[in-house]
């Protein structure tokens, strides 16, 4: 229930019932829906399917490279060629660059990063295509609705969640076109809410999730990095479709993870974005000047002069790996692609695990629905059928990769080399993962960082970029990005880090202004991309992102 709300004074809210409840309208929600309609016309057993997805549309809220790879999918529709998916730009070349503030050099392509048989895609219209196949199956699917509440029953089971109110005002409380949300029930409700989901958290914290990991074990702490990207329309002659190209080096320090990639899809469209890792120490970086200003460079400008920026986006995503899957499943449901973080982070891909975690999950709920199963029990089947998959020896084979850069960029690559070509990812002993947020130094520390002021031309301002994100939020509801004591960004982060929630965020979202004589945070909620930046890096983990009203937020073209 939102903050601030009688709820003694509010009628009661409808319901809907189904057999399965799927937060999420991405890769992995989109494939266990369609899974789970596949299951049920092959065995002549009914299950009822819903999708909820908080964007205004199916795709609206997907940003990705987006190279994919087809194994998963090749599962679902092997016909996918034949219906028409939008999968239209073969890989052609792969291309791996160290870059020097002057200089490119070409280094072998890792073989992780070879995309030999891959796409390049637009994935926002890959879930848009997914959609109607699942629609056509006979999945309900209902975007523009926010999951706001996980729903429990009496034993504290998982019952289903329910959407947010519309028309709460700033203070949280009714206004005259206020609706109440919906209750989606549901024996099992499986969460694709993508990398740090708001109710993923809470389910994690609620049933401590991180203490059983399908290792065993505890799982590491999560680990992340942001992504920002841009579609160009560039000229004709620039173009090279298939094209594929990554980047390391310049502009970051060989400290700080990070690197680019430029993707050539059809119609004189080109990707490019650049990641940093969420680990990052110094707190004057920033992610979105850092991608601007990558694009400056004497090798990399040429492709984008003369061309024009169509779309703007920011994403986190999950960079934990196999160490920090947490425990899938829980009383009522599982966890089920970026939600869990099944991110192949050396292969900079997860659309192919996420669909393929999505397609076991669905599997699971369709066998225990029609052998009676408990809900309570939640899904241990599920579990057992992702340790049993290419998924879970895929991201056990790279587990060490990442980690090895907290050494730095070039003993990584070196490590990384021994990891993959001698030991095969078969070494005996696993690096362990450390948490984001703690890893900032003290702004006296630390270098500032003069960032170049945009041309207007191939670097842009964030606001710019934000109005091509076609970001939007009803201004008159309760802002989604919270503040547990609002005394802290002033007297905790500026004090000591010089306010880094001004320079992680890429949208503009935070700022601090003078008011008084004083200095305060003004957080301009308007501008959020929902890439979740400020939920994890805050260095006091003070921030808590929380949805919206439904269909707020970017809404992304073909992103």
């Amino acid at each position: 229930m939102t903050d601030g709300q009688d709820t003694e004074a509010l009628p009661a809210r409808e319901s809907m019932d189904y057999d399965v409840v799927i937060v999420g309208g991405g890769p992995a929600g989109l494939a266990a829906a369609i899974r789970l309609r596949q299951l049920a016309a092959d065995t002549g057993r009914e299950i009822k399917v819903c999708v909820v997805e908080k964007g205004s549309e199916i795709g609206a809220h997907i940003l990705s490279g987006a190279v994919i790879e087809t194994r998963a999918l090749d599962e679902l529709i092997p016909d996918w060629r034949e219906k028409g998916a939008p999968l239209n730009t073969p890989a052609a070349a792969d291309r791996f660059l160290f870059l020097t503030e002057r200089l490119a050099f070409r280094l072998p392509t890792p073989p992780q990063m070879n995309n030999h048989g891959n796409y390049i895609v637009s994935l926002g219209n890959v879930c848009r295509w997914l959609a109607k196949e699942a629609e056509a199956l006979g999945a309900e699917i209902y975007p523009g609705f926010a999951a706001a509440e996980v729903l429990y029953d009496s034993a504290g089971a998982v019952a289903g969640v329910a959407t947010g109110d519309l028309g709460l005002g700033k203070d949280g409380k009714p206004g005259p076109n206020h609706q109440r949300g919906i209750e989606l029930k549901a024996r099992y409700t499986l969460f694709a809410e993508g990398c740090r989901g708001s109710l993923t958290r809470t389910l994690v914290e609620r049933f401590g999730l991180d203490k059983v990991s399908p290792t065993g074990g505890a799982a590491d702490p999560q680990t992340y990095g942001i992504g920002i990207k841009e579609l160009w329309e560039v000229e004709p002659a620039k173009h090279r479709p298939g094209l594929v190209v990554h980047t390391i080096g310049w502009p970051m320090g060989t400290d700080t993870y990070g690197g680019s990639f430029i993707y050539h899809l059809e119609d004189n469209q080109v990707a490019v974005g650049f990641v940093v890792g969420l680990d990052y120490q110094n707190p004057y970086l920033s992610p979105f000047d850092e991608m601007q200003r990558f694009k400056t460079h004497p090798k990399i400008r040429p492709t984008f002069e003369g061309g024009r920026r169509i779309a703007y986006g920011a994403r986190a995503l999950n960079e934990g790996g196999w160490q920090s899957v947490p425990g899938l499943t829980f009383p009522g449901g599982a966890l089920i692609g970026c939600a869990a973080g099944f991110l192949n982070v050396p292969k900079i891909k997860g659309t192919h695990t996420a669909m393929k975690t999505g397609m076991l999950a669905a599997e699971a709920a369709a066998d225990a629905l029609a052998n009676g199963a408990a809900p309570a029990d939640g899904l241990p089947a599920y579990t057992q059928s992702v340790k049993a998959s290419w998924v879970w020896d895929e991201l056990y084979r790279v587990r060490n990769v990442r980690p090895a850069f907290r050494w730095g960029m070039w003993p990584a690559l070196v490590y990384s080399a021994i990891d993959t070509y001698l030991l095969r990812g078969r070494a005996p002993w696993t690096f362990r993962h450390h948490k984001d947020h703690e890893s900032l130094k003290p702004a006296h520390l630390c270098r500032k960082i003069d960032y170049p002021k945009p041309d207007g031309k191939v670097s842009f301002d964030k606001l710019s970029s934000v109005f091509i994100s076609n970001t939007n939020h009803e201004e008159n509801q309760p802002c989604h990005l919270t503040l547990k004591d609002p005394t802290v960004p002033v007297a905790v982060n500026l004090a000591l880090y010089d306010g880094p929630e001004a320079r992680f965020c890429p949208a503009g979202v935070y700022e601090f202004v003078e008011d008084g004589g004083q200095r305060r945070l003004q957080i301009n909620a308007q501008n959020c991309v929902h890439c979740k930046t400020c939920d994890i890096k805050d260095p006091t983990q003070n921030i808590r992102w929380v949805v919206p009203e439904g269909g707020g937020g970017p809404n992304y073209p073909n992103m």
